[in-house]
């Protein structure tokens, strides 16, 4: 999973779980993913992630609403299985996976361009390097004290935002001196809204919904509310809260300085007060994100390399990945150099494509999440029973959202590599779905 759930066995109130939800889906994927949203379509970036919030609550509530009738602590693989076969199931945590990895690729290398701001003369590889290698020694050194500061470190992610929020307030009410010699403010007309015309706003939906990355992972928490039917509420009041945080920073950061200065490689928030008299807030923002990304990534790695242990002791993965050595704190080796791997690929890919490795792998890991997330609709249609009429509409309209921000990246050359990279891991898993799926051992929960 990309973010721990150790918490206390059914001692969740719903608003915990809210604002759990909202610390750890806030990531790099938004403080510095917005920005290639932004330049392809301008301030109608705002309605492109209320859309993604639209289209991100109906998977939460499906998935909340299949964890309240059968709570399960495997992953939503589980659901997929029990609606489809356990062909469903094995591609299910495969796709998680391979997501999971590609969504780590991408906050390795947004950590490297966040600390490449403050040395520009180093290469990009060398600082996904350092930052695989101290994520690696973290999980060797062992995961519970680093569980216990992640409520915190979530807290700062969160810090950031909301003390942009109030900074830009300030500025734009000239409180603070300097600034560009001409803002923006409010669009007046629909070309200064939708800069990048209808495939621009079209391309920006997969940044929008993959600044929501990890809400699937809130869900299964689910199970440890005190009570279950609570989920729903806890959910509306989660991505309530992620959609004003978001709407309104961003909505103020592309009303303060022009479209064509955001620059995909710098948080969108730096470039807003980049020309006000603020020297300390560039460099106490980014090492916030840096601080808060990493511990972000960590989890992420954490959760691939059980997810593959899990995989393994339910035969969706060779027995071998769920073997631990003991003389290592019981750490499941196999599966940590196999996500290590997955990690030396986004640094290898980083020295040989510096310039739009981010766009790539960040656009790769969107869809592959959307993929999950389509798992997760069709999978409700099915495993609830008696699901009304309204609901199954409600479905099929997330189902359009999801294929909607997926069939966007066509639209916009710089990203359309990231479809074309998702589409092979997608025919990859396909195949040893074909080869292997069909011959699980019937029970197996994912």
């Amino acid at each position: 999973m990309p973010h721990s759930t150790h918490k206390s066995s059914n001692q969740l109130a719903w608003w915990q779980l809210a604002l759990t939800g909202v610390g750890c889906t806030i990531g790099t994927g938004y403080f510095l993913g917005s920005s290639i949203g932004i330049s392809l379509t301008g301030p109608s970036i705002v309605f492109s992630f209320l859309l993604a919030a639209i289209g991100t609550y109906i998977v939460f509530n499906l998935l909340a609403k299949m964890t309240a009738a059968d709570p399960q602590e495997g992953s939503f693989c589980y659901y997929a299985e029990k609606a489809y076969g356990k062909w469903a199931g094995f591609s299910c945590g495969w796709n998680y996976w391979c997501s999971s990895i590609l969504i780590m690729g991408s906050q390795l290398i947004a950590l490297s361009i966040l600390t490449k701001a403050w040395f520009p003369q180093v290469p990009l590889w060398i600082f996904a390097t350092i930052y695989a290698v101290l994520s690696i020694l973290v999980i060797l050194l062992g995961t519970r004290g680093f569980d216990r500061i992640e409520d915190f470190l979530a807290v700062i992610k969160t810090a950031a935002i909301i003390m942009f929020i109030i900074i830009a307030i300030v500025t734009i009410s000239g409180g603070i001196s300097g600034g560009p010699s001409s803002s923006p403010g409010i669009p007046s007309g629909l070309d200064k809204l939708f800069t990048g015309s209808y495939r621009g706003f079209w391309a920006s939906l997969i940044y929008a919904f993959y600044a929501f990355g990890g809400i699937e992972v809130i869900g299964l928490m689910a199970i440890r509310l005190k009570k279950k039917e609570d989920a729903p509420k806890a959910g509306k009041v989660m991505l309530g809260l992620l959609t004003i945080i978001y709407i309104v920073s961003i909505g103020l950061a592309v009303t303060m300085v022009s479209v064509d200065q955001f620059d995909p490689k710098e948080s969108p928030f730096v470039t807003a007060l980049s020309d006000y008299s603020l020297a300390f807030f560039p460099h106490l923002f980014n090492g916030a994100i840096i601080i808060a990304g990493f511990s972000t990534m960590t989890a992420a790695l954490f959760g691939v390399v059980v997810l593959l242990v899990s995989l393994a002791k339910d035969g969706d993965a060779p027995k071998l990945f769920s073997k631990k050595i003991k003389k290592i704190k019981y750490l499941p080796l196999p599966s940590l150099i196999l996500a290590t791997i997955g990690l030396s690929a986004s640094i290898i890919t980083a020295l040989l494509l510096p310039g739009k490795i981010y766009e790539y792998i960040t656009t790769a890991a969107g869809i592959l999440l959307l993929y999950n997330w389509a798992f997760i609709i069709i999978s409700s249609i099915r495993v609830l029973d008696g699901i009304k009429f309204k609901n199954k509409v409600i479905a099929f309209i997330g189902l359009l959202f999801i294929t909607t921000a997926i069939s966007g990246t066509l639209m916009e050359k710089s990203i359309r590599p990231g479809f074309w990279v998702s589409l092979c891991i997608l025919g990859v898993i396909g195949l040893f779905t074909m080869k292997f799926g069909r011959n699980k051992k019937a029970g197996s929960n994912c």
